[in-house]
């Protein structure tokens, strides 16, 4: 059944949002956005600011209102240069459900593409199922294939047993 919804002309319409590669500048902001998750493994604010001036063409950001909304950070495979490993991907809280990480993914991998960048990685929990919908939707919508492997067991990944991290699993989105 469909409903019929009215705009409330007190609610501003949202604004639209915008993707850019990232500054320096933008290092805390990201570093904010990824603390704020709770459930992204978070690096160094030192780590967010390098990420953005080493990895600035393999990232992007979204702005919202003049404000950095979200993120994805990524690189390029040395012994793959056409595949782009997605290594975060945040909104912030305030700019969820409006598509943009979604958006920020296709535009980025819309922009690496005139570079030969065609295929996407990224590793997943077995629990984060929003990260699953979301790579899902993405390869739907590119025509792309998705393949899911196991990838790092915990003992790859756990620095002790008491501190366990649960096992990753690489997604890859392939040109049909």
């Amino acid at each position: 059944m469909s409903q019929s919804h009215q705009s409330n002309p007190a609610t501003p319409a949202p604004t639209e949002v915008t993707t850019r590669l990232p500054s320096v500048e933008d290092g805390i902001r990201l570093w904010e956005i990824a603390r704020d998750t709770e459930v992204l493994d978070l690096n160094s604010t030192y780590a967010y600011t390098l990420w953005c001036r080493d990895f600035a063409a393999t990232t992007i950001v979204a702005e919202r209102d003049g404000a950095v909304a979200g993120f994805v950070t990524g690189y390029r495979r040395p012994e793959r240069p056409d595949t782009l490993f997605v290594w975060q991907v945040a909104v912030d809280a305030a700019h969820r459900g409006h598509g943009i990480a979604s958006r920020m993914l296709i535009d980025l991998l819309d922009r690496l593409a005139v570079e030969g960048v065609n295929r996407l990685e990224t590793t997943i929990t077995a629990s984060n199922t929003a990260s699953q919908e979301l790579f899902g939707s993405v390869a739907k919508r590119r025509g792309s294939t998705l393949v899911v492997h196991d990838l790092f067991a915990s003992h790859h990944i756990s620095p002790t047993e008491s501190d366990p991290h649960e096992p990753e699993q690489l997604y890859v989105i392939d040109p049909a």
